[in-house]
């Protein structure tokens, strides 16, 4: 049996059964061939009215279940990531151009792996005894906020939306999903059918792809009290203004423009190879990517040497048809957008050592050296493979290179000296850091996210910071008797 037959969601969306939305149908199209994966259908205001009024109602009901029945519904999506797991993988890779590695990774690390760890939220403790002056139980509870409104990116579809879904319904919420539309079948029609299959009641997930028109409502809507967004930092401070006029809770995870700084004494062959997976690694277009190579001026030369001769070499290509490093960046607009800001990059004085070039959607590893700290591919994310190298003297130079961002979503530091890293990583602001690795490492156990300009802290990820993220606080105190005041 497939999980994604076409027959079942081709032009419809879903809202505990699958429909006709009120949007235009939107062509799904593999960005390394341009082939049609489909019709995706699309929400529009009208249609995340009636969800969220079906979401809110199917939500009491599902947060008065005993917890092992929503661990269960949670156990059994992460099987059915694993029992089904070449079949959503083959869709990754050819709706989002991911290579089969990172579509792996997406579905048994990720997905799988949120699901269960949602289930372990589930049975996990959700209060505590408070003490009290006076002759009575006092104790906090954690309990679901109701409806939760979810909007993940196209670049890692699966992870990006599984990781606030699977705990916002293991805790007792419902919610409303909206997938970006270029990545709308991996990115929620599978997330949709993962559910009906593991038996989630309808009216608990609706599945919502549309544009500008479908997020605004959702972040606007009276009863959805919390937001979880990913994806740019403009869209995000959009999203916040919004939901500060009716004090929603927004949990924004954003861009980045992290920091890789590689010592003087470390091993350069491997230093390489970490560096090279850090900014090629699924095109760059993953917000952690190591967007800066920081290198200490005794080794620079040999570095971008080597890293030029290892981005020329990496087979880049169509994922679903060839064994490659690289696939394509997902559109035409983003490919576009890279070239732009690598060629401004050069006419700002930036050296081309390696890459520069692109054909169709496929953009090739890119080196560059002798960067300003002025040029484009430094001040801003790049979203794409492209590689920023800039010298340094000492420590003091590093960290103020380092700190040179509003970004602060990712940190790599490598050296054979880890508590000299350490140290300088304690200079640095940043929500993850990462001492002899590159910058890209999440895992469903761990709480994620960034400072400054890359969101407003971990929000994702872990019991504590999931139960925060997905319930309110409430405050219980318990008499044997009635109280004597003097009224």
């Amino acid at each position: 049996m497939t999980l994604i037959d076409t027959y079942a969601w081709e032009g419809r969306i879903f809202s505990g059964e699958w429909f006709f939305g009120s949007g235009e149908h939107y062509q799904a199209t593999e960005p390394a061939t341009g082939k049609s994966l489909g019709l995706v259908g699309s929400a529009t205001a009208d249609d995340v009215q009636g969800a969220v009024e079906r979401a809110a109602r199917a939500q009491r009901e599902w947060a008065a279940l005993p917890y092992d029945e929503r661990a269960g519904v949670l156990r059994r999506a992460g099987q059915l990531f694993e029992k089904h797991h070449e079949e959503i993988e083959d869709w990754i890779i050819r709706e989002s151009g991911a290579i089969r590695a990172f579509a792996a990774h997406q579905t048994r690390n990720d997905g799988a792996g949120e699901c269960y760890e949602a289930a372990a939220l589930a049975t996990a403790p959700y209060g505590q005894l408070l003490r009290s002056h006076q002759q009575r139980l006092s104790f906090s509870r954690r309990l679901p906020v109701g409806v939760v409104g979810v909007i993940a990116p196209f670049n890692a579809p699966v992870t990006l939306a599984i990781r606030a879904v699977a705990p916002a319904l293991a805790v007792g919420n419902a919610v409303v999903l909206k997938p970006d539309l270029r990545t709308a079948i991996c990115g929620g029609v599978l997330l949709a059918r993962i559910f009906q299959e593991a038996g989630l009641p309808p009216g608990l997930l609706h599945m919502l792809p549309g544009g500008l028109e479908v997020g605004s409502a959702i972040v606007d809507h009276p009863q959805v009290p919390v937001i979880a967004f990913t994806g740019s930092t403009a869209t995000g401070r959009a999203i916040a203004t919004s939901a500060a006029r009716s004090l929603k809770r927004v949990h924004l995870e954003l861009g980045g423009n992290s920091a890789l700084i590689v010592l003087d004494d470390v091993d350069l062959e491997k230093a390489v190879s970490v560096g090279a997976f850090g900014s090629f690694h699924h095109a760059g277009q993953i917000c952690m990517a190591s967007s800066r190579h920081l290198v200490h001026s005794s080794i620079v030369d040999d570095y971008v040497a080597l890293l030029a001769e290892r981005a020329r070499t990496l087979p880049v290509g169509d994922p679903a048809r060839d064994d490659v490093a690289i696939g394509p960046v997902i559109d035409a607009p983003q490919r576009d957008r890279i070239h732009q800001m690598v060629t401004d990059s050069l006419d700002a004085g930036a050296r081309l050592a390696a890459g520069g070039t692109y054909d169709g959607l496929f953009y090739r590893p890119t080196v560059l050296a002798d960067v300003p700290l002025t040029a484009p591919v430094y001040c801003e994310e790049i979203f794409g493979p492209v590689a920023p190298v800039v010298s340094f003297d000492d420590l003091d130079q590093a960290a103020s290179l380092a700190c040179d961002t509003a970004y602060g979503l990712s940190l790599g530091i490598m050296s054979r000296d880890v508590a000299r890293a350490m140290t300088l990583a304690d200079r640095i602001p940043s929500g993850l850091v990462h001492i002899n690795d590159q910058t890209v490492n999440d895992e469903p156990t761990i709480p994620f996210g960034g400072v400054g300009d890359s969101g407003n802290g971990s929000r994702h990820g872990g019991h504590s910071a999931n139960l925060e993220a997905f319930t309110e606080s409430q405050w219980v105190t318990v008499r044997g008797e009635l109280p004597q005041y003097p009224f």
